[in-house]
C-alpha cells in the first residue's frame, strides 16, 4: 500500500471511529482546515440538500452514517476530517500557542506562554480541570474535548476565557485527529471518553439571557412611523457594532430578535433586516471574531425567534 493510500485509510478509520462515538463528521480539503463541501452559490439541490428547503451548511451535512462516510473518504482524495462540535454534543477548549515575539501577551497573562498556561492559571483560581479526551495540534496547541451541558446551547467564543483560548460548540467545528497540515498532524494524546464540561467553565461560557422583548404594536405620533423605524435600525446597528468582545455573538442575536419582531409585524422587510445586521457585524467579521457563516446562522436564529412575537409600528390615529 502506498503512503497516500495508507494515509487515506487512516483518515477513513478516524472518520468511522468518530461517527461510532456519535460525532458527526464532514470532509476538509486535503492538508487544510477548510470544508470541502459545496457552498450556497453552487448548491446542486441534491443529496442531503434535496428537499431540505434550501442549501445546507457543513454543520447540517456532517454525518455519522458509515455508508456516506465510506463514500466520501474512498471516492475522493485523502480528505482531512472536520468534526461538528455542536451536533456532537461537545465543547472543545482550543488552547493556542504564542509564536510571535513582536506581539507580547496582555499584562495579565505575562509569562503564561499561551492558551494552555492561561487555562491552568484559571483552573488554579476557579476549579479543577479534569482529564478528558485530548488532541495535540500541529502548531503545538491543545484541544480539550468536553461533553456539553444538557439543555443549553453554547456557541463558539474567541478569547472569552482568556488570551489564546477559543472554544468550539454549536456553529463550530474542529479538525479531528489523524488530519494533517503542512505543519504536522493532529494526534490523540488522551483517548479516554470526554467528561462533562466543568461547572466553572460552563459559568464563564454560558451566554447571558437576552433581555425580555416587548410584544404588541408600537404606536407612534402621526407621521412618525418612518422615523421610529430608522431609530430602531440605528439602535440595533449600534448594539452589534459596539458589542464588547465577550458578547459579540449574543448582541448580534438580540438585535436579530428585535428586528425579527418588526419583520414578522410587516414593518420591515427581511432582506433589509439581514442587510442591516450583516453591515453592523462587519467590524467583527473583519477581525474574525466569528465567521460569515456563523454570523448568518446567528442572524437567522434571532429572526426566527423574533418572528414568534411580531410587532407592528403604527401611526397614531
Amino acid at each position: 500500500m502506498s503512503t497516500h493510500s495508507h494515509h487515506a485509510a487512516d483518515l477513513l478509520a478516524a472518520a468511522l471511529a468518530a461517527a461510532g462515538r456519535g460525532w458527526p463528521v464532514f470532509p476538509l480539503h486535503p492538508g487544510t482546515k477548510r470544508p470541502a463541501l459545496h457552498g450556497h452559490a453552487r448548491c446542486p439541490g441534491t443529496g442531503p440538500c434535496a428537499g431540505a428547503g434550501g442549501h445546507l451548511g457543513w454543520e447540517q451535512r456532517a454525518t455519522t452514517d458509515p455508508d456516506r462516510i465510506r463514500t466520501a473518504w474512498t471516492t475522493g482524495p485523502a480528505f482531512n476530517l472536520g468534526l461538528a462540535t455542536g451536533p456532537a454534543g461537545l465543547v472543545v477548549i482550543d488552547c493556542d500557542t504564542h509564536h510571535d515575539p513582536a506581539e507580547p501577551p496582555p499584562v495579565e497573562w505575562a509569562g503564561a506562554g499561551g492558551g494552555l498556561g492561561v487555562l491552568r492559571r484559571l483552573s488554579d483560581q476557579a476549579g479543577a480541570l479534569p482529564a478528558t479526551f485530548t488532541v495535540a495540534t500541529p502548531s503545538g496547541g491543545t484541544h480539550f474535548y468536553y461533553r456539553a451541558p444538557a439543555g443549553v446551547e453554547l456557541r463558539n467564543t474567541a478569547g472569552l476565557l482568556g488570551w489564546k483560548i477559543d472554544t468550539r460548540a454549536h456553529g463550530g467545528y474542529v479538525v479531528a485527529a489523524r488530519s494533517t497540515t503542512p505543519a504536522g498532524s493532529y494526534t490523540i494524546t488522551d483517548a479516554r471518553e470526554p467528561v462533562e464540561l466543568p461547572g466553572w467553565l460552563f459559568a464563564r461560557l454560558r451566554p447571558p439571557p437576552p433581555p425580555a422583548m416587548p410584544a404588541g404594536p408600537i404606536r407612534t405620533g402621526t407621521g412618525r412611523r418612518a422615523r421610529y423605524l430608522d431609530a430602531a435600525l440605528r439602535a440595533e446597528t449600534a448594539r452589534v457594532h459596539d458589542a464588547p468582545a465577550s458578547q459579540r455573538n449574543a448582541c448580534l442575536y438580540v438585535a436579530a430578535v428585535a428586528l425579527g419582531q418588526l419583520v414578522a409585524g410587516g414593518s420591515l422587510a427581511e432582506l433589509e433586516a439581514r442587510a442591516v445586521l450583516a453591515s453592523a457585524a462587519a467590524r467583527h467579521l473583519a477581525i474574525r471574531a466569528y465567521s460569515p457563516r456563523q454570523a448568518e446562522q446567528t442572524i437567522t436564529s434571532g429572526l426566527r425567534a423574533g418572528a414568534k412575537r411580531p410587532r407592528r409600528i403604527e401611526d397614531a390615529a
